[in-house]
């Protein structure tokens, strides 16, 4: 088969396939051998990050991978986006008018993969464990909603929340939400290390070299009892140092298909070849990235020194520069193709300007040039982000009004000096626990944000991000939303970058890549099959 680029519709919840079948068979990996996935996420286990893969930990999109294909949530997303559907449970949904009290009932049969018997009791465990931890990461602020949880017999689960949450539905469906067994995970304490024990569609082997993971082996559980039809009997998830090495890799045929992160050379090199038996596949993203500001710091502690940043910076020439078609300029956190969008950045400071940056910062009495560093991750997001922030740097200094410095630190190191406060700038990016504009909002600006942000605004926590969760249809949602967005856009603790594409490559016997992530980047695996080279 030739190498081509197919892109999927854009819109959530209307994905359709459009990927040719090159042969077929059911399969999986038994013909071939199991199917080997790259991936430049990293794994590893540190003072600072002891528990990767407990749920009341986790809460990265790497490590959400793993859990996803080996923990059972109550909900799922389907496969083509929309609204979530019951997996672990039977049936699900409010019991009130106001969104305040929502019931589960478990599927019939369910068991771990050690063949226990799951309950309504292991539900309630599990999430009370998350709750009651409230690990640094902020994971379990996904959960804040909850107030008391009822379990009623062996198969009822009756949450009763705070306040009114339509999104809940959506944490249900998210690996923080995992069914784990009372007897593998502490009530009062993290499970450290990489060990899964859960009732998903596989079950986890990982291989370890020192404190980092080699090769996680996922094989079919065979004792799974939920929506989800895997495909395959085992999958290989293979970490890789850089994408160079990921691509030389799937050159050579020693893996199947790689994914995040790709660089725009691979993309492009792939989307213009017209031989081989690669072919790359696009579907829509919902990943952003942005820069996030410790608003106690004293050099952004001023909103105007800020407010001059989200002047200056030009997201168009940064997203072209750095990303060529994998990216767009975002003026909002929450992308242009979820319901609430709004271009809040470009309707306060339209274009880029340094004049209009130097205006503001003199009204404020700001001293120029100010000087600050800007911090980014070096090994998570790909090799890109070194020369984005060279560009932001470049964009900054030229204006005269700032004098930056770049600093690049290991992921683990990073993000745990980031939730210290650390940091007065730095740079993350965020892909979404599921495709709602809340997810894109509350996680930042929420108490309890997974950034730890000092920043607080009474209007959006105690107002407006109440009063968008009351409503189930998120078009009567957008209001509030939209107003958060335009405070967000004055205040600017955090300032919204760009929105990416993604891409998978694989060669051409492998069936189902088009579903291979979703739309909120979440791998897939049960998705794959091996078929017959075209």
């Amino acid at each position: 088969m030739n190498r081509k680029t197919l892109v999927l519709p854009a819109v959530i919840g209307l994905l359709a396939p459009v990927l040719a079948a090159c042969g077929g068979s059911d399969d999986g990996g038994r013909a071939g051998g199991a199917i080997t996935v790259g991936t430049t996420d990293s794994y590893t286990a540190s003072k600072e990050a002891p528990a990767p893969l407990d749920p009341a930990y986790a809460y990265d999109a790497g490590s959400w991978n793993l859990l996803r294909q080996t923990l059972q949530t109550l909900m799922t997303m389907p496969r083509g986006g929309g609204e979530p559907v019951p997996e672990a449970a039977k049936e699900c949904g409010f019991t009130d008018s106001g969104n305040e009290r929502y019931e589960c009932t478990l599927r019939d049969g369910l068991k771990f993969a050690s063949g226990d018997a799951i309950t309504a009791t292991d539900v309630k465990y599990s999430i009370d464990r998350v709750l009651g931890i409230k690990a640094s990461t902020g994971v379990s602020g996904l959960l804040s909603t909850v107030d008391t949880i009822e379990t009623q017999g062996y198969k009822k689960v009756i949450f009763h929340l705070r306040t009114p949450d339509a999104t809940f539905p959506y944490k249900l469906a998210t690996p923080v939400a995992g069914i784990v067994h009372p007897e593998e995970y502490p009530r009062d304490k993290l499970r450290t290390g990489f060990k899964v024990d859960g009732s998903g569609p596989y079950t986890l082997r990982a291989e370890v070299k020192g404190d980092t993971i080699a090769k996680a082996v996922f094989t079919k559980n065979d004792r799974y009892t939920g929506q989800l039809t895997p495909k395959n009997n085992s999958i290989e998830l293979r970490p890789f140092a850089d994408a160079d090495a990921m691509g030389a890799a799937l050159d050579k045929g020693d893996i199947d298909l790689m994914t995040r992160t790709m660089t725009p050379a691979q993309v492009e090199k792939l989307s213009s070849a017209t031989t081989g038996d690669v072919k790359l596949t696009a579907t829509p993203g919902l990943e952003i990235r942005y820069l996030g500001f410790n608003t106690e710091a004293p050099v952004v502690r001023d909103k105007a020194v800020r407010q001059a940043m989200a002047q200056i910076i030009d997201r168009g020439q940064l997203a072209s520069t750095v990303y060529g078609e994998m990216a767009e300029p975002l003026f909002s956190l929450v992308p242009a193709n979820i319901t609430g969008h709004s271009n809040a950045f470009f309707n306060k400071y339209g274009a880029p300007s340094a004049d209009k940056a130097r205006q503001i910062l003199s009204k404020a009495g700001v001293t120029t040039p100010v000087r600050l560093t800007l911090n980014y991750t070096t090994d998570h997001y790909g090799s890109g982000t070194k020369k984005e922030f060279e560009v932001l740097k470049t964009q900054l200094d030229r204006s005269g009004l700032f004098k930056v410095e770049i600093k690049g630190t290991k992921w683990t190191d990073f993000r745990a000096d980031g939730l210290d406060g650390k940091y007065a700038v730095y740079g993350l990016g965020w892909f979404p626990d599921f495709p709602d504009a809340d997810n894109f909002l509350a996680p930042f600006l929420d108490e309890g944000n997974f950034l730890a942000l000092p920043y607080v605004n009474s209007a959006i926590r105690d107002d407006l991000i109440p009063q968008s969760r009351r409503e189930a249809d998120r078009l009567i949602a957008s209001d509030s939303i939209e107003e958060i967005q335009n405070i967000v856009a004055d205040d600017v603790p955090v300032l919204p970058l760009w929105q990416g594409k993604q891409y998978v490559a694989a060669r051409d016997d492998i069936q189902g890549v088009e579903w291979a992530l979703d739309s909120s980047s979440n791998l897939q695996l049960w998705e794959l099959s091996r078929g017959v080279s075209g």
